[in-house]
């Protein structure tokens, strides 16, 4: 059990060390705890997914007591702070985001912020992912998760999850006095890279740009797609074992 009070919290994003949800989130994180580290990428990984760096050399660099950038993914970030710069002290928790935009459905497998969570769960540290939902086109408003982001921590260290297992948060996009609940949902459905933007560069280059656009089933009832569309904040509890154990008779009995 984790006592918040005491608690080592890293924090990590994958918006990169200047991301504003990291600031939130150090913000939120100082509120539950004093010992709060944070290791971030020195830029934007978004969509780096669960990857290392394994071609070329790492660099940690230390921008004060407890804040560090590291020219890597949010996963090398965890890896770094666990192994190398908390190595004489593992945190107790790891909070990842807070997102610039929804990490919901099938974005999960993209997400660097997930990501981070997932490196850390594979370390044997709980953690938690959080990311804030934003209209496209429009600035992501921050203050649904700057509102609710510590009451959410504080309940899901209160209620516990089981080991190899992370906890995935997605604030809606609504003032944070209009969140209708907090929803605990089931991933739902969504893919990125229904629309490709094709342009020609000033090089007179051809080029594709993977849009932000999302094909997405927001009916699915029971799902995270549906909890924030309906105001709430959805929370999925993601395994790391991916193995779909149903198919696995089928498959024995076909390959013996």
């Amino acid at each position: 059990m984790i006592d918040p009070a005491r608690a080592r919290i890293l924090v990590c994003n994958d918006d990169g060390i200047h991301g504003p949800g990291l600031k939130v989130l150090e913000k939120v994180a100082r509120g539950i705890s004093n010992d709060v580290w944070v290791v971030a990428p020195e830029s934007e990984q978004s969509a780096a997914g669960h990857s290392l760096t394994l071609t070329v050399p790492l660099r940690v660099r230390r921008l004060s007591a407890r804040r560090f950038a590291i020219n890597g993914t949010p996963t090398d970030c965890v890896l770094l702070a666990v192994r190398h710069i908390l190595d004489d002290h593992r945190p107790d928790l790891v909070l990842s985001g807070v997102n610039a935009g929804g990490n919901l459905g099938e974005d999960i497998t993209y997400s660097g912020t997930v990501a981070a969570a997932m490196e850390a769960t594979l370390l044997g540290i709980p953690a938690i992912a959080l990311s804030q939902l934003r209209r496209g086109g429009v600035p992501v408003g921050w203050g649904c998760a700057r509102h609710h982001a510590g009451a959410v921590i504080r309940r899901l260290i209160d209620a516990g999850w089981p080991a190899r297992v992370l906890i995935n948060v997605n604030f809606p996009d609504c003032p944070a006095r209009e969140v209708t609940g907090i929803e605990v949902a089931v991933q739902g459905r969504r893919k990125i890279g229904e629309v490709l933007n094709p342009g020609v560069d000033p090089r007179g280059h051809p080029y594709l740009w993977i849009g932000a656009e999302r094909d997405e089933d927001a009916s699915f009832a029971g799902s995270d797609l549906a909890a924030v569309h309906e105001g709430m904040i959805s929370v999925t509890p993601l395994s790391i074992d991916l193995t779909h154990r149903r198919s696995m008779a089928g498959l024995r009995a076909a390959l013996a």
